[in-house]
């Protein structure tokens, strides 16, 4: 074990570490970091876990993308987004939202089914999204042109609290009826070559809008917060 490191300390030590990283962290690093079996590692945080969900704490230890990291609990992220989201201008617009989600229950999608979802040309959101690390290249799509394929990374896991996209909460639950649900299920399923005629986002219809509005309220999570990454722009993309 550590040096001076006392085995009822073995806790508050993950805690330490956790808290201070701004990524996952696997059980094997903080093994190898304190010096004790990955299993007691392991142990120890699943009861930690354990710990926050009896005592209802405002944070969270969730296991994802391969590690363990420290997360605000849900219940409080209207209070965070009071708190940090008025003055944080980095913060995504509903387009960029929209897109991500169309992204990540769509994967692998070109720019042309992702425009067939939300009715308008989203170049603008995907670039924004690819240079945040949330979408990448994820190959190209056997049809004429070859078009770039886009799914989501392992940066937008983390900032979700994923383990892997399959995690995500099923889309039918957030549509109003089973006449939305099915329109969902539909615009994702679209090919390329049925992408419908691009109009102006000023005139897209109400049942798309809903759509769109009902994907992108799946992604409102925050995360913990990295105050000295915080920079303003004003970028609107």
């Amino acid at each position: 074990m550590f040096e001076g490191l006392q085995p009822d300390q073995l806790e508050g030590a993950l805690e330490a570490l956790l808290f201070v990283t701004d990524e996952p962290v696997e059980a094997f690093a903080l093994a190898r970091m304190l010096e004790v079996e990955v299993l007691e590692v392991q142990d120890a945080l699943v009861e930690l876990r354990r710990r926050y969900e009896r005592e209802a704490r405002g944070i969270q230890l969730r296991e994802v993308s391969g590690g363990w990291r420290l997360y605000t609990h849900p219940v409080y992220h209207e209070l965070i987004e009071k708190y940090v989201l008025s003055w944080d201008t980095r913060r995504m617009s509903q387009a960029a939202l929209e897109v991500l989600a169309i992204i990540a229950y769509g994967q692998p999608m070109t720019r042309a089914q992702i425009a067939s979802v939300r009715g308008v040309v989203s170049d603008g959101p995907v670039n924004t999204l690819v240079e945040r690390g949330l979408v990448r290249e994820a190959g190209t799509a056997d049809s004429p042109g070859n078009p770039v394929l886009y799914a989501t990374t392992r940066l937008f896991l983390e900032k979700y609290g994923l383990r892997t996209p399959a995690d995500l909460p099923p889309l039918e639950d957030f549509a109003p009826d089973e006449k939305t649900a099915a329109l969902i299920r539909e615009r994702l399923g679209a090919a390329p070559e049925s992408v419908r005629p691009i109009v102006e986002e000023r005139d897209l219809p109400e049942p798309e809008q809903l759509v769109a509005d009902a994907q992108a309220s799946l992604l409102g999570i925050v995360d913990k917060i990295d105050f000295d990454s915080l920079k303003f722009d004003t970028d609107d993309d």
